[in-house]
């Protein structure tokens, strides 16, 4: 389930994967405090992530039914298919432009390709 996150609902989620399970009330405080939301506002991005199965909300509980991690990678395909139609070098090649990259991240960038070329 590749869905489109958008900015909002990202930053909601981030609020949620830190403090879920959490009663909707709770949730809307910190989505008050935090986002500058309404409670109406809250509500509707509940229901919205609810529609798309990205969250459960049961009895006033609210938690998420995806991980940052699964987010975050969803996230990173639709940015490489929408900047660079899906090819890795020309996107690094563009991301790395005019960057200077310290040793430790040429090496987790090495260990990266290594792991990736032993899956083949």
């Amino acid at each position: 389930m590749a869905e489109k996150v958008f900015e909002g609902e990202y930053r909601f989620l981030s609020i949620l994967w830190e403090t879920e399970p959490i009663a909707s009330p709770e949730l809307v405080k910190l989505c008050n405090d935090n986002l500058g939301w309404k409670k109406s506002t809250t509500y509707t991005v509940i229901k919205k992530l609810a529609d798309k199965g990205m969250v459960k909300n049961e009895n006033t509980m609210v938690s998420a039914l995806v991980t940052k991690a699964e987010v975050d990678k969803w996230q990173s395909e639709e940015l490489l298919q929408r900047t660079s139609k899906g090819n890795i070098p020309v996107f690094l090649a563009a991301f790395l432009k005019d960057r200077k990259l310290s040793k430790a991240d040429i090496d987790s960038i090495r260990r990266i390709i290594d792991e990736a070329e032993e899956e083949e």
